[in-house]
């Protein structure tokens, strides 16, 4: 799903770009702005570096990203109606994606370029996505400047635009830091550490959505069935998946969120204790039980993790996270995963055969990990981001490789 410029100025939901959300803004005469723009023909693919390509994009990303439509006349700012750009071939789709990152410095990443209508009203839709990057400069020669939005002009920055910028850039990182460690703490806080062992993993986007309407009840629990199902195909049911152990049903509402609260709560099934969480601004989070799992000789102490229960959290995880990316047109995103543990003595680590349970680490604390990813990637080469943070989170625990998991899964 997208949720641009285009869609706050009509007043519509998130939803794909489609012809008829262009037909609308030319009827509604939809003025430009600080992130809306008409272009009535596109860039020549031949030295798009040279052209206003580059500017009009990094205007757009230092003002928070917006929508750059070619293929519309306008009067006075004004949309007054369809053009036709003709036909954007491959190769000129991949010159406007390289000019970003190319002509741009720092490069403006995760353009995407959307192509609408037929023959006769053809039009081409840019989305620039916002940046914590800024201010993303232009160079001609030895100069730079920095352009910006300015309403519905484009505007070069003064120096203590450029100050500015570069501290809320700094600011922002350091927000979006401190931002990820409180959601992971809330969703440690009032686990029972003290008698076994929790995964903790959360996700956030570096740009949260702002202004988008709030997730409905249906929404939240089609991206759960959806993560649920996508989680199975990283890692398969070798392990207890904690998706598997959440009311995926019946999301219960929270505070900008929906809680997909634990459905394990027998005396038999209590051991598998899982609980997540998708919010409003694109963040979700995992939080299950991985000490003390049943296994065929018994339940093992709260202290012992199966790391195909580690494996299992973190598929499901980044599964939940590339289903509400892809509905909602969130990009990168930080991730941050741990073992929460506050009992006596070490944790242990273990796998599991047919030749029965073989220990492989005993760690007085397992360190967080941190990273950043980007859903908006093709299947297999996220499958493999899936891969190298369970392999990064298995090798702490004495073990080489995931047990679950291979390269290069696809649809």
């Amino acid at each position: 799903m997208e949720f641009t410029g285009l869609h706050r100025a009509l007043g519509a939901q998130p939803s794909p770009l489609t012809s008829e959300l262009i037909d609308e803004a030319v009827r509604a005469g939809l003025k430009e702005s600080d992130n809306l723009d008409w272009k009535s023909d596109l860039p020549p693919a031949k030295d798009i570096a040279k052209t206003d390509f580059p500017k009009d994009v990094a205007a757009m990303a230092n003002a928070g990203g917006g929508v750059i439509v070619y293929g519309i006349a306008e009067e006075q700012k004004a949309a007054t109606q369809r053009l036709d750009v003709g036909t954007l071939s491959e190769a000129h789709e991949r010159a406007l994606r390289s000019a970003a990152v190319t002509a741009i410095s720092p490069p403006v990443f995760g353009l995407d370029v959307v192509r609408l209508g037929e023959d006769g009203g053809r039009v081409v839709v840019v989305v620039v996505p916002d940046s914590l990057d800024g201010p993303h400069l232009i160079y001609k020669g030895e100069y730079f400047g920095a352009p910006i939005r300015n309403d519905a002009d484009t505007v070069w920055m003064r120096e203590r635009q450029v100050e500015q910028m570069y501290q809320a850039r700094f600011d922002e990182r350091r927000y979006a830091h401190e931002a990820l460690d409180t959601l992971y703490d809330e969703m440690a806080t009032g686990r029972d550490t003290t008698e076994r062992a929790w995964f903790v993993g959360v996700a956030r986007p570096r740009v949260p959505i702002v202004g988008a309407p709030r997730i409905e009840r249906e929404y939240a629990r089609s991206l759960a069935e959806k993560g649920g199902i996508l989680a199975l195909v990283y890692a398969g049911r070798g392990g207890i998946h904690p998706l598997e152990n959440v009311d995926r049903l019946n999301p219960r509402p929270g505070l900008r969120r929906w809680i997909l609260a634990n459905s394990a709560t027998t005396e038999r099934t209590l051991w598998k204790e899982a609980w997540s969480s998708i919010h409003d601004d694109g963040a979700a989070t995992v939080a299950s039980a991985v000490g003390g799992h049943r296994t065929s000789d018994g339940e093992t102490s709260g202290d012992a993790v199966d790391t195909s229960a580690i494996e299992c959290a973190i598929a499901d995880l980044l599964a939940l996270v590339h289903e509400t990316a892809d509905d909602l047109g969130t990009r990168d995103y930080e991730v941050r995963i741990g073992i929460e543990w506050a009992g006596a003595g070490p944790l242990t680590f273990y796998t599991r055969s047919q030749y029965g349970i073989n220990e492989t680490a005993t760690l007085p604390r397992y360190t967080t990990i941190r990273t950043s990813i980007r859903p908006d990637v093709d299947p297999a080469e996220f499958a493999d981001i899936v891969y190298d943070l369970a392999t990064d989170a298995v090798n702490q625990a004495g073990v080489r490789a995931p047990s679950l998991m291979s390269r290069s899964v696809s649809d």
